[in-house]
C-alpha cells in the first residue's frame, strides 16, 4: 500500500534542504518552509494546509493555534517549551512532544568547560598575560581553587544534571544537587549529595550550575536575595533558560562587588541581548570584568551529530504520530 504524503510545516533555525526531515518520512512529505521568527507573519493559508508542524524558535499561542486548522500534531525540536501554550494546543486538538533526547551531554559538555574555565581562571589569564613583557610564571591569580576542595551545585537533576554530575567525579569535586521531583534513588545511584531547597544548595557550594527548565516555579528564581546568601566568590554557570535569572542586574551587581567570582552564561533573558550595563563592559572587555564572564549565544547543545539528531528525532515523532498514532515523548 501506498504511504500517504504529508504536508510539514518547518520553522526559523532550521534552514532547507531538509533532508533529516525527508528521510524521516520516508520521502512522503512536502515541506512548507516558514523563515520568520514570529510565527504571526507565517501565511495563515500554508498554515491551514500542514499535517504536522516542527517548531524551533516562534511562540505558539491561541491565534496560531486556532490558524493550524489540519495539524494534528506540533514538535518542538527542542526541550524547552516555555513558549508554547500547550493548553491552547489542546483546545484546538493538536498533540504536542518536545524532543529530550539529543545532545545532553552536548550541554553537559558545555557546563563542564565554563566551570573549568571559570575556576582555572583560563580567559582571565590568558587576558592579563598579553601585558606581561618580564615577568612571567609568578603572575599567579588567586584565589585559585582546587578541584577536590570544590563543591559544585546542579539545579536539576535530569538528563543534562545526570550528565554534568558524571563529568564533575572524576576530577573529584563534590557535587550536590537540588531537584524536588527526582527520588533518593537517583541521588544514591550518581552519588550525589541531596540539598533539601535551594536555599540550602546555594549556602553550601562554590559554583552553582543550572539545567532545569522555565516554568512559573523556576522563573526568576536566581535572585538578589539568594546570591546575598551565597558564600562568597560563587561561580555562576547557567546553560538551561535565561530568566531564570530575575535580571541581569544582580550578575552586575555580584560580579562587581566579588559576591560571584565569575559566570558562565549560554543563554540570557533577553536574546539577543539588550542594552545593559553589563553586556557592554563585556562586549568592551573592561577590565574589571576580563575572564570572569563567559557568554555565548545560547548553543550550549549543538554539535554536528546533535543537530542531526535533534531534526530526525523531532520528524520521528510526528511521524510515528501521523502514521502509527504513537505520540511520542507527549507533554
Amino acid at each position: 500500500m501506498a504511504r500517504k504524503r504529508w504536508t510539514i510545516g518547518i520553522t526559523h533555525l532550521i534552514k532547507p534542504p531538509f533532508e533529516a526531515e525527508l528521510e524521516a518520512f520516508n520521502q512522503q512529505a512536502d515541506i512548507v518552509y516558514f523563515s520568520g521568527h514570529d510565527a504571526h507573519d507565517y501565511d495563515a493559508a500554508e498554515m491551514q494546509r500542514l499535517d504536522a508542524m516542527l517548531v524551533w524558535t516562534p511562540a505558539i499561542d491561541e491565534t496560531i493555534a486556532a490558524k493550524l486548522a489540519k495539524c494534528k500534531i506540533l514538535v518542538r525540536y527542542g526541550v524547552g517549551y516555555d513558549k508554547i501554550d500547550v493548553a491552547a494546543l489542546a483546545r484546538h486538538g493538536i498533540a504536542f512532544s518536545n524532543n529530550p533526547e539529543y545532545g545532553p551531554e552536548d550541554v553537559a559538555d558545555t557546563a563542564m568547560a565554563m566551570l573549568l574555565a571559570l575556576q582555572r581562571r583560563i580567559v582571565e589569564h590568558d587576558c592579563k598575560a598579553r601585558a606581561y613583557r618580564e615577568g612571567w610564571q609568578e603572575n599567579h591569580l588567586s584565589p585559585m581553587r582546587h578541584s577536590r576542595h570544590c563543591r559544585v551545585g546542579i539545579v536539576g537533576l535530569g538528563r543534562i544534571g545526570s550528565s554534568l554530575s558524571l563529568r564533575l567525579k572524576p576530577f573529584g569535586y563534590k557535587v550536590m544537587a537540588y531537584d524536588p521531583y527526582v527520588s533518593n534513588g537517583m541521588y544514591r545511584a550518581l552519588d550525589v549529595e541531596r540539598a533539601a531547597s535551594l536555599a540550602e544548595l546555594v549556602s553550601q557550594v562554590d559554583v552553582l550550575s543550572m539545567h532545569c527548565p522555565l516554568t512559573a516555579e523556576t522563573r526568576g528564581m536566581i535572585n538578589a536575595q539568594l546570591l546575598a546568601a551565597a558564600k562568597p566568590g560563587l561561580i555562576f554557570v547557567n546553560t538551561a533558560r535565561g530568566p531564570l535569572i530575575d535580571n541581569l542586574d544582580i550578575i552586575e551587581t555580584g560580579l562587581r562587588s566579588g559576591q560571584l567570582a565569575a559566570a558562565g552564561l549560554d543563554v540570557l533573558p533577553a536574546e539577543p541581548p539588550l542594552d545593559h550595563p553589563l553586556i557592554t563592559a563585556w562586549r568592551e572587555n573592561a577590565d574589571w570584568l576580563q575572564g570572569r564572564l563567559l557568554i555565548t549565544p545560547h548553543n550550549a547543545f549543538h554539535s554536528d551529530y546533535a543537530f542531526a539528531e535533534c531534526r530526525s528525532n523531532a520528524a520521528q515523532t510526528a511521524r510515528l504520530f501521523l502514521e502509527d498514532n504513537v505520540h511520542r515523548n507527549a507533554v
